[in-house]
């Protein structure tokens, strides 16, 4: 521990979290607030809205893969730090300019330097403890951070827009960056109490598993993975969007924002059992399943209670699948191949979001309305629930044929 013994590892995974806060919280989630006013002064249609997330989810496949590439060779930590440091000055770029494609590179930018930023610190929070109950709760605390975001974020920018209009989307960047900036202090500060290799390699021997191999044990849980990405994206971008259509006023939308950020900071706690748990699919489809219901409980209900509640399961379940992907990985496959594992399915989960917001404003520029969207996505959650509940346990297959390398954890 490097002479830190008086901090605790809990204190390091909730410093880790912030990177979720900022790749997720701001640089992805925080769009969907902003959406509306970038739209209205920019006099953008739905496609080219969703146009703009999706940049950020093609970033993210470059991200991943390229957090594939270098996770073995620079090791978790360094991709992290440099990953937090990239994302803070893409969000503060994003507002100095209205120019679409500028827009499209900083967004492509934000993505990309999120990715291993979410990939690297989920493996960091799952080497925190050796006891299984003890990370499933670190990966879902670490997870967690993306509901402080949405916190964040939701109590302050509808607010700031009913007061100063839609031109002041620029600032409202501006502010998510700054705001960056100082977490990604405390987050790489966070990891200094951490002592792994620099080089995962140096100290692990060469993992034989083929890729080919490692999809098809885990092809189920990649697929509803896909899927979940697909589908949770549309609602995270257009849900405001929709609520302004139905001209819901900005305390409903700063509660419902606020409402999805508790949940998914109470949710590891509420699920922290069934991650422990459960080696299969079974976490993932049952996060995936709550998902979908908030997606579609305003579209069959209508009213603000309806809206909140809405709010509140999607964010129970949205961080609950990423968190399972990660226990996943960590219950069932050798140590020196998590790292490939995981950004695996990043890259997967990248290429669902990728397809997700432009595809749901297409169908909303057709009917004129980004209710269809919402409930595609819904539909394509529920299939990616059932899809999930047939991945099996994957660590027979592998202890077969050799030796699972248990490392032991840097920080207890």
């Amino acid at each position: 521990m490097n002479g830190h013994h008086s901090v605790s590892a809990w204190w390091v995974a909730l410093g880790l979290a912030l990177g979720v806060t900022v790749s997720n919280g701001f640089a992805r989630f925080a769009y969907g607030l902003i959406l509306p006013a970038m739209r209205a002064d920019l006099g953008w249609t739905y496609a080219e809205a969703g146009w703009i997330n999706t940049a950020n989810a093609l970033g993210y496949i470059g991200g991943a893969l390229l957090t594939l590439t270098l996770i073995r060779r620079i090791g978790p930590v360094r991709l992290y730090v440099i990953g937090m440091i990239c994302t803070s000055v893409s969000l503060l770029l994003s507002g100095i300019t209205d120019d679409f494609v500028f827009l499209t590179v900083w967004r492509i930018t934000s993505g990309i330097a999120g990715a291993p930023v979410f990939i690297s610190g989920g493996i960091l929070a799952a080497t925190l403890f050796s006891d299984p109950k003890k990370t499933a709760l670190a990966i879902a605390l670490y997870f967690g951070g993306g509901g402080v975001g949405m916190v964040l974020t939701g109590a302050t920018i509808p607010t700031i827009f009913a007061l100063h209009g839609a031109p002041v989307w620029p600032i409202v960047w501006v502010g998510l960056g700054g705001a960056s900036v100082l977490f990604s202090f405390l987050a790489i500060w966070a990891t200094s109490f951490l002592h792994l290799p620099d080089k995962v390699a140096q100290t692990q021997p060469a993992q034989t598993i083929p890729i080919r191999t490692l999809i098809k044990l885990t092809l189920y849980a990649l697929i509803g993975y896909g899927l979940f990405a697909t589908g949770y994206i549309v609602y995270v971008t257009f849900l405001v969007a929709w609520m302004v259509d139905i001209s819901a006023g900005p305390e409903l939308v700063s509660v419902t924002w606020v409402a999805i950020g508790l949940a998914i900071i109470v949710s590891p706690f509420a699920w922290k059992t069934i991650l422990a748990r459960f080696s299969n699919g079974v976490p993932l489809a049952m996060a995936i399943g709550v998902t979908a219901a908030g997606t579609l409980l305003p579209l069959l209900f209508s009213g603000p209670v309806s809206i909140i509640l809405s709010g509140t399961l999607f964010g129970i379940g949205v961080f609950i699948a990423p968190a399972a992907i990660t226990a996943f990985s960590r219950y069932n496959l050798p140590s020196e191949i998590q790292g490939t594992a995981v950004a695996l399915f990043t890259t997967t989960f990248a290429i669902g979001q990728t397809i997700g917001p432009i595809a749901a404003g297409a169908v909303a520029d057709t009917f004129n309305s980004i209710e269809k969207g919402l409930l595609a996505a819904g539909i394509v959650l529920g299939i990616g629930a059932i899809t999930a509940l047939g991945q099996r346990s994957g660590a027979k297959h592998l202890q077969s044929s050799q030796s699972r390398v248990v490392s032991e954890p840097p920080f207890q």
